[in-house]
C-alpha cells in the first residue's frame, strides 16, 4: 500500500549495524519502535539470556533507534514524532512477565525523559500500551483456553486487542489531531486497568 516504504532487516542488538542503516536511509519525520520480545519465566527461574535479549530489543534499541532519528530530525530543523509501542504490562504485574513488565516499564520512562528533552526541538514521543494483542507473539503466549479467559475476564470490553486497534492509536500519536500530546500513554486495553 505504501511503494515509498522500504523495509530495513536489521539485528537491533548490532549497535553499529543499525547505525549504519538506519542513519543511512533518512531523512525521517516520523518513527515507531515496535520491535519486541517477550520470553515468559516465572521470577525464580528467569535466566541472564532471556533478561539480555530482552533488555538488548524492548529497551536498548528503542533508545539507539530513536537516538539516530532524532538527531537527524534536529539537523535538518524537522518536527516529528515518535510512538514507542509498550504494553498494559508496564502498569499491572503479570504472573511470569518479570522480564517483560521490567522492561516495558523502563520504556515508558524512557519515552517521558525523551518527551522532555525532545520537544524543545518539536519532537513528540509517546507510548501506546495495548493489551494481548492478537499477532503470531500474542497468539504464542496467549493461546492456552485457561491463561487467556483468565485474563479476558479482566477486560471490560471482553477481548484481546486486534492488530488495527493498535495501529488506529499509532496513527493518531503520529498525526498532528495529536499535536499537542507528548509523554502520554495511550492504553490501547480494552479497559484491563480500571478492573
Amino acid at each position: 500500500q505504501c511503494p515509498g516504504i522500504e523495509p530495513l532487516c536489521l539485528d537491533l542488538a548490532d549497535w553499529d549495524a543499525t547505525e549504519a542503516a538506519v542513519g543511512a536511509a533518512g531523512p525521517f519525520e516520523l518513527l515507531v519502535n515496535n520491535a519486541a520480545v517477550a520470553v515468559l519465566q516465572p521470577f525464580l527461574e528467569v535466566t541472564r539470556a532471556a533478561l539480555e535479549r530482552s533488555l538488548d530489543v524492548n529497551l536498548q534499541a528503542v533508545l539507539h533507534v530513536s537516538q539516530i532519528v532524532a538527531r537527524q530530525m534536529i539537523a535538518q530543523g524537522l518536527p516529528g514524532a515518535i510512538v514507542n509501542v509498550s504494553s498494559q504490562a508496564s502498569q499491572r504485574a503479570l504472573r511470569d512477565h518479570a522480564v517483560y513488565c521490567s522492561t516495558k516499564s523502563a520504556l515508558d520512562m524512557l519515552s517521558k525523559v525523551m518527551a522532555m528533552e525532545l520537544g524543545p526541538h518539536k519532537i513528540r514521543v509517546n507510548t501506546v500500551n495495548p493489551t494481548v494483542v492478537m499477532t503470531d507473539m500474542g497468539r504464542i503466549n496467549w493461546s492456552d483456553p485457561q491463561k487467556s479467559a483468565a485474563m479476558i475476564n479482566r477486560i471490560p470490553l471482553g477481548k484481546f486487542a486486534e492488530v488495527d486497534d493498535v495501529v488506529n492509536s499509532i496513527l493518531f500519536l503520529l498525526s498532528d489531531k495529536s499535536a499537542m500530546t507528548t509523554g502520554s500513554s495511550l492504553m490501547v486495553d480494552g479497559g484491563f486497568l480500571v478492573s
